[in-house]
């Protein structure tokens, strides 16, 4: 299918969880809009889908997402307000956000899991490739991990989804697949995949992150998926039928092998890693954080 597969022109972010695991913060502020230094966790994930040409996002949203909505929109007032004070610099910070992207939001009224928001989408996406970006994983900008996805969809056709290999202690953390090897080091077969698996029944010590190119034959799948663990709508177990159909109907799943850096936003130590480790690589912060981290460590 070189050079013969659509084009991935539309990004779908799905942003309905509840951020349980950030308790109280999330009460009243979507866990999206935490701030990973000075910007909100999830712009950091729209910059990465317009980056690989992807500038058609959709949003996933519930309940108490308002402020996702809005700080994608224009605010004219503080606009007003920065300009006037000649402040350039953050005028261009606030502004920047909302002339991402053509953004558009679409309600999932019952969170019945991450394949449920997928299917949502069907509508706005239609019959042809997307992209799904999860907010909690951030992808480093010097680690592109969409454009070698879209490559191996053009190559193999079908779906194409993020691995990364991880410690087997920790793999109940993740979708985990079945692979065979292909002749890239960097790309394999996903011949099954089971959601959150004991460590005695992995099929291997890759995991599941949270970036996906998905043939719209998913949209079908979806519908007749029973719900699986914890009662929800599975994306990974509409991934492991497809992985058994033929690619001429849409089917066919490879795995990217990534080895760059990827930050977890979905965890409080590994959320306060994040913040600390893209602080320090600031040209404006860095040198100062890192001297105060030094003292730190050293008086511990």
């Amino acid at each position: 299918m070189n050079g013969g597969s659509p084009t991935v022109r539309k990004a779908v972010i799905p942003a309905a969880g509840l951020g349980t695991r950030f308790l109280p913060a999330t009460k009243a502020t979507p866990k999206e809009m935490l701030p990973v230094v000075d910007k909100p966790a999830i712009q950091y994930v729209v910059e990465e889908a317009v980056a690989a040409g992807l500038e058609d996002v959709l949003f996933i949203t519930g309940r108490s997402k308002r402020p996702l909505e809005d700080h994608f929109d224009r605010n004219f007032e503080l606009e007003q307000v920065l300009r006037d004070k000649g402040d350039a610099e953050r005028l261009k910070s606030v502004t920047e956000s909302s002339d991402l992207a053509r953004i558009h939001y679409v309600r999932q009224g019952n969170p019945l899991g991450l394949g449920h928001a997928v299917l949502m989408a069907e509508s706005h996406v239609g019959n042809e490739p997307f992209a799904v970006l999860l907010g909690d994983d951030l992808i480093d900008p010097r680690d592109p991990v969409l454009s070698e996805m879209a490559a191996i969809r053009d190559r193999f056709g079908g779906s194409v989804i993020c691995l990364m290999q991880v410690p087997i202690e920790t793999i109940s953390l993740y979708g985990c697949p079945a692979i065979k090897a292909t002749e890239s080091s960097d790309v394999v077969t996903v011949t099954d995949l089971v959601e959150k698996p004991d460590v005695a029944s992995a099929p291997s010590d890759y995991a599941v992150i949270g970036r996906y190119l998905l043939d719209p034959a998913v949209f079908d799948v979806l519908k007749t998926t029973a719900p699986g663990r914890g009662g929800e709508i599975q994306l990974t177990d509409a991934l492991r039928t497809l992985a058994a159909m033929p690619t001429s109907e849409g089917g066919g799943v490879h795995g990217f092998v990534f080895h760059g850096r990827r930050y977890d936003t979905g965890d409080r130590l590994a959320y306060l890693q994040a913040v600390i480790t893209l602080a320090s690589e600031r040209d404006d912060l860095g040198p100062a954080l890192r001297e105060w981290l030094a003292a730190f460590v050293a008086g511990a």
